[in-house]
């Protein structure tokens, strides 16, 4: 399969299991982390992108190299995020407004230049979560990594409006087991491989432009 995929966060967890999977099925993948060494893929359709989405030097740098390196890319996969409030209660500045860095501002700063450099055909998928849902929610922790996803659900229904040749959907990928808090390690449902190949069969499927997908149960989420 001759199609590129950018994929940012792709050092671990969801992100990492996501690279591996693409590669597996003939994607070239250009996959961005911190450090832009990711020791643990070694594929010649493998690209290591250095990208600190809370920097706006690092995705200016990131672009450039980009867009001198690549004519075109089939799909984007925003997978990048963090969640330092995941399970408490009342927010703090620090590490909200780190949330926002990262969850919303750097994915829209990052995203918005490369939007002309996707084939008509393409994608865009951010990975979001149910926690985002406002009609879903009955829980009161999380403040920062709930408003963030709903913010980025936003920006999904934006782009799917401005871009109608685009399909772009905001993705749930599923109680998976990552570092991203101990409690998702400890109960998660999924590994991060189960949820990458559910991901990846919904960015293969035609599915509808502007949903909100729960890729662990294949069914469309409320926003």
């Amino acid at each position: 399969m001759n199609q590129t995929v950018l994929l940012t966060g792709a050092s671990r967890g969801i992100g990492l299991a996501l690279a591996k999977t693409l590669l597996a099925r003939g994607y070239t993948v250009i996959g961005t982390s911190r450090s832009g060494v990711i020791d643990s893929i070694q594929h010649e359709n493998f690209h290591p992108l250095a990208l600190d989405s809370t920097r706006i030097e690092s995705i200016e740098e990131s672009h450039k190299e980009i867009f001198d390196r690549f004519d075109q890319i089939d799909s984007i996969i925003n997978n990048a995020g963090m969640g330092p409030d995941l399970d408490q209660l009342i927010p703090d500045a620090v590490s909200f407004n780190s949330t926002f860095e990262l969850n919303v501002k750097g994915v829209v700063l990052f995203t918005e230049p490369l939007l002309e450099r996707i084939s008509d055909s393409g994608s865009v998928l951010m990975i979001s979560s149910k926690m985002g849902s406002i009609e879903k929610c009955i829980a009161f922790d999380s403040v920062g990594y709930r408003v963030s996803k709903s913010a980025l659900n936003m920006y999904t229904k934006i782009l799917a409006n401005r871009l109608p040749f685009i399909k772009i959907a905001a993705v749930h990928p599923g109680y998976v087991k990552t570092e991203i808090s101990e409690t998702a390690l400890l109960h998660g449902r999924l590994t991060p491989e189960q949820s990458a190949e559910n991901i990846l069969s919904f960015m293969e499927s035609d599915f509808e432009s502007g949903i909100f997908w729960d890729s662990e149960t294949g069914s469309e989420l409320p926003w």
